[in-house]
């Protein structure tokens, strides 16, 4: 997929990984507004193609009275806002197939949660929007399994599909990324990696999500090392208190820091 078919996406010829970041969940429209204005003067400064991700509900909660969203027409509208006012790409996660007509009103990128990317009707639903489809590899399935399911959206005549990796499920309460699958997965599509999520530790005790926040920067320089297309990262200015996957994102503050080092890598990178 050329990355420029991601409407609005800036920076293209910079040579740099693009990147998708944001807030997990759309928690209100002032905290969208405050963290996409810092990601956005971020990656202007550094020329690095940006996507903002924030999901406008959470349908894949461990316990029933988990934060689930703010309202679907509300979230989806705050994100349509923060596209507009910054003229700046949007992603969200869908979840049942009625959700991808409805989105798609809203953002520019549809995305499929990694442990439903293997429901061919919702794949077929988002793929059938003609909007970029973001695939995100199921925690139980092969780096050459996603094969099928970036060729069911090629299937719908839509060509602009990406792969995002997510980690890999080892034992029962901790995730591990094996970049072996980097390039398995470009020979199918443009390839991502999600550095938070590859961190969570999931606590089926509790029904609280844990994770390793210290090691985002480990995997993320392991991540554009390799040649990894694009990378994903949740954030937020308040962690500790943010109403989903708290305990796995990076802190708004640290995420200038981390994204110059990143820069620096591929510039490294880009000279072999």
């Amino acid at each position: 997929m050329d990355i420029n078919n991601i409407p609005n996406i800036k920076h293209t010829d910079s040579g740099n990984f693009f990147l998708l970041a944001g807030p997990c969940a759309i928690e209100g429209e002032e905290m969208a507004f405050q963290i996409a204005e810092r990601l956005i003067k971020i990656t202007n400064d550094l020329k690095i193609p940006f996507v903002f991700k924030g999901s406008f509900k959470k349908a894949n909660r461990s316990r029933i009275d988990s934060f689930s969203g703010i309202g679907d027409i509300k979230a989806l509208e705050i994100l349509q806002k923060v596209g507009k006012h910054f003229n700046v790409p949007t992603v969200t996660d869908i979840h049942e197939s009625s959700d991808a007509e409805l989105a798609a009103q809203y953002v520019d990128v549809l995305q499929i949660p990694a442990f439903l990317v293997r429901q061919t009707d919702l794949v077929v639903a988002a793929a059938k929007t003609g909007k970029v489809v973001n695939l995100k590899k199921g925690q139980f399935m092969s780096p050459e399994s996603m094969k099928h399911a970036v060729q069911k959206v090629l299937d719908c005549n839509n060509q602009n599909v990406m792969v995002t990796d997510r980690g890999t499920m080892f034992g029962y309460q901790d995730m591990i990324v094996d970049f072996r699958g980097i390039p398995t997965m470009q020979n199918y599509a443009t390839t991502v990696l999600d550095i938070t999520h590859s961190l969570q530790q999931p606590n089926q005790a509790s029904g609280v999500t844990g994770g390793r926040p210290d090691l985002i920067e480990t995997v993320a320089k392991a991540g554009i090392a390799v040649g990894v297309d694009g990378i994903f990262i949740e954030t937020h200015f308040d962690p500790a208190n943010a109403k989903s996957d708290g305990a796995n994102m990076l802190h708004l503050d640290y995420f200038e820091d981390l994204m110059k080092k990143l820069v620096a890598i591929r510039q490294t990178i880009n000279k072999f």
